[in-house]
């Protein structure tokens, strides 16, 4: 069983996920399955059929975030040397050579990431082309129509 690269802020937010589903959500779609099952007929209670299938939902969220967090390898970034090399978890500050836009990104575990957030997997193809360059370094990064060369201006280990 191979383990899955969590930030410590990753692995954290994953366990509030799943204490809130165990101590509200669970209760809450058990409460409304009897309540439903009080009115009757079960066949042709849409209410019920509902509820079980949230149920089904609920449950199987939980598994998969308890099996996660079971496999995780859990990366505390402010314990990493901080040499300004690119590693897993750090924030990367960027600068777009030819159109001079900045852009910053964290490398995290594919269950992180969130490109809403600028975070991106340590999988993608830009965290690859980062991973182990330092402060000053340039790299090519092959996106769909073209090849973009970004410069490293910070890295920011929080």
């Amino acid at each position: 069983m191979s383990k899955i690269p969590l930030t410590k802020n990753g692995a954290e937010k994953l366990r509030e996920e799943l204490h809130k589903l165990k101590s509200i959500a669970r209760p809450k779609i058990i409460s409304a399955i009897a309540e439903a099952r009080a009115h009757g007929d079960l066949k042709e209670n849409a209410e019920y059929h509902a509820a079980r299938e949230e149920q089904g939902f609920i449950e199987a969220r939980i598994s998969e975030l308890e099996q996660n967090l079971a496999q995780a390898q859990i990366i505390d970034i402010s314990k990493l040397r901080q040499d300004n090399r690119i590693v897993f978890g750090v924030t990367a500050h960027l600068i777009n050579i030819e159109t001079e836009d900045e852009v910053s990104y964290q490398i995290v575990g594919d269950l992180e990431a969130d490109i809403k957030e600028n975070k991106i997997s340590v999988n993608s193809p830009i965290a690859r082309a980062l991973i182990g360059k330092k402060i000053g370094d340039e790299v090519q990064v092959q996106a769909p129509s073209k090849t973009i060369s970004y410069e490293i201006t910070m890295v920011d280990y929080k």
